[in-house]
């Protein structure tokens, strides 16, 4: 007797192999966590005096570590990095132009960190300047004319948009918020994050994911990112993840390493991309409680950081950094 198979067993078979090739593929592109990594983590966190969360992702092979992940942190300044996002989408949707002008005067000027708080007002500006120093010298007073432009609400609707459900910009720097706070903002102080949020974060710009709902991306995207990764390559606060890791002189080279740091009394942080031999990394560390809060180059918690980066590289990239390894003038093109 003939043996006749249903067409409907062929199909249930086909739909089998197809299901069975996209559950591997979906396995394939789930973040590998690096156990041992996650050991030489938690050995540095119990050496410092104060608290420690980290989240790293190689973006070529995928590999993850982290530690206390999603524990929420004060931002101190690494809360400019989602400021820096929300102006790459009004750019990249014309609602924003790296080259206007804005201007500065004597009521936006504010204390801390950053020049332009003690230069004459009023003053003209572009876009461009005032985010290129929000990075760079962690300006408070640009900081606060960028909030000004972009408006908080718009950056915190970008923030939920990306998909980032715990990080948050309460009000700006050094001014009274506006408006009722959410109960949580006296514990947190300027912003809110968690070591993964704010990895996404740098992450997409690494990535140049500007396009919020999945969409291609557009054939300015790369223009955008490349300037202001151009502009986080050129933090000048080295101390941190940065410490152990590039010696030579960034000024005239140009570093493998783009940051943001941020840092209170009692809080170190810096979230990082790094050039590696062995493809693009992203590191975000976040330290509080910390006994040490010597505004000193050997701060106890800046070390710790530097040992955190210290430990990822060479556990990721044994080679060591290459900044010619990765696309700083288009990041849409093709990692190395």
């Amino acid at each position: 007797m003939a043996f006749h198979s249903s067409p409907h067993k062929f199909l249930l078979a086909a739909v089998l192999v197809i299901a069975g090739a996209a559950l591997a593929g979906a396995q394939q592109s789930t973040p590998k966590e690096d156990t041992q990594l996650d050991l030489q983590l938690q050995a540095i966190a119990a050496a410092h005096q104060g608290k420690l969360a980290v989240y790293a992702q190689n973006l070529k092979t995928g590999e993850t570590a982290s530690l206390d992940a999603d524990q929420p942190v004060k931002t101190a300044s690494t809360i400019k990095m989602g400021i820096l996002l929300d102006a790459a989408e009004q750019i990249r949707a014309g609602q924003a132009s790296f080259d206007e002008k804005l201007v500065l005067t004597k009521a936006n000027q504010v204390e801390g960190s950053g020049i332009l708080g003690q230069l004459t007002a009023p003053m003209s500006l572009t876009l461009r300047d005032v985010l290129h120093l929000m990075v760079v010298l962690s300006d408070n007073t640009a900081t606060n004319v960028a909030i000004d432009r972009l408006g908080l609400a718009h950056i915190n609707a970008t923030l939920r948009a990306a998909g980032l459900k715990q990080t948050v910009l309460y009000k700006k720097v050094y001014v009274p918020a506006t408006g009722p706070m959410p109960a949580d903002q006296p514990q947190f102080g300027l912003g809110k994050t968690t070591a993964r949020e704010m990895e996404q974060i740098m992450e997409r710009l690494a990535e140049c994911r500007l396009s919020l709902d999945g969409s291609p991306a557009l054939a300015g995207d790369g223009a955008i990112c490349a300037e202001l990764l151009g502009s986080l390559r050129q933090q000048q606060d080295r101390e941190s993840l940065p410490r152990y890791l590039e010696a030579l002189d960034t000024s005239e080279h140009g570093s493998a390493i783009a940051n943001k740091t941020g840092a209170l009394d009692q809080v170190r942080n810096d979230v990082a991309l790094i050039a590696t031999k062995n493809g693009p990394v992203v590191i975000a560390a976040f330290t509080w409680e910390n006994a040490d809060q010597r505004w000193t180059g050997d701060n106890e918690a800046e070390k710790t950081l530097a040992k955190v980066g210290q430990a990822v590289v060479e556990r990721w990239s044994p080679q060591g950094l290459d900044g010619a390894a990765f696309p700083w003038e288009n990041p849409l093109a093709e990692h190395k």
